[in-house]
């Protein structure tokens, strides 16, 4: 027997034993399916407050203020050299992540540490996240070619740069791992503007966890922001990941779609009212 087999085998005989362990747990009241809705309805009006207060957080970070990058921050690349200018790929606001990949790390040189890879296993398609004007990168103490290694391993398509200077101490992620958000202005000058790390890193992989943490937002009309910040109209700007460079104005059959999933939305919510 292999030693993948007699893992496989450990696997399964350790799931059984969790399973046991699950019909001895006291479980909720089983309901009819009349109570069962209006459970529901009565935790949906509790998750409604809790996405307008999450909505309301992410104004108020919003307008945040801004903390100019004066210090001259250099990586390397899969090309070369960078600076964390180039990290913006061209882009208005930069994400970038502390992930711990390097000597001394527990998983060292196969794999990077457990949390940080979980993470990095959550991050959406970058296509729709670049589309708003925003880049996310990674950046570790590794070597590029360990770098490369581990990214073909494991399959991710994020950018991944060598920190090599004290871009991490000066940025709160020298020990812990963390998401710090920069925004360039027209003449490429750099300002630091939301940092989020420990728990708060968990909720983040998806396009919208990011772009709640940006100065810019989602850039849709029905955000609160401040005046004169980009917005398009509400899912007017969605794409296939493959399809946002051949059209760069949206499609007059998914606005059309969209509109009629917006009436449906209000006319819903509208009717819900007493």
């Amino acid at each position: 027997m292999t030693t993948e087999t007699n893992q496989t085998a450990t696997n399964k005989e350790r799931d059984k034993e969790h399973r046991k362990g699950e019909f001895a747990m006291k479980t909720s009241p089983i309901v009819s399916q009349e109570e069962w809705e209006a459970a529901r309805q009565h935790m949906l009006v509790k998750e409604k407050a809790f996405t307008r207060s999450r909505d309301a957080l992410a104004a108020e970070r919003r307008r945040m203020p801004w903390m100019a990058v004066e210090k001259k921050y250099e990586f390397d690349g899969p090309k070369g050299k960078v600076s964390l200018l180039d990290l913006f790929e061209g882009r208005r606001q930069l994400i970038a992540y502390r992930a711990f990949f390097e000597p001394g790390v527990f998983g060292w040189p196969d794999h990077a540490c457990r949390g940080c890879s979980l993470g990095a296993d959550q991050v959406s398609h970058l296509a729709h996240l670049n589309a708003r004007d925003t880049t996310l990168a990674y950046a570790s103490r590794a070597p590029q070619k360990d770098i490369e290694r581990l990214k073909a391993r494991m399959g991710w398509k994020m950018p991944w740069y060598t920190i090599t200077d004290s871009f991490d101490t000066d940025f709160g992620v020298d020990e812990w791992h963390g998401h710090n958000v920069f925004i360039r202005d027209d003449k490429d000058k750099i300002f630091r503007t939301y940092f989020i790390n420990n728990r708060g890193d968990e909720a983040m992989g998806t396009i919208w966890s990011y772009l709640d943490i940006t100065p810019l937002g989602r850039q849709e009309t029905w955000e609160d922001s401040p005046e004169g910040y980009p917005q398009t109209p509400t899912y007017k700007w969605w794409n296939w990941h493959d399809n946002y460079e051949a059209e760069i104005s949206p499609d007059p059959k998914w606005v059309q779609v969209s509109d009629a999933g917006e009436a449906a939305f209000r006319k819903r919510d509208a009717e819900a009212k007493p």
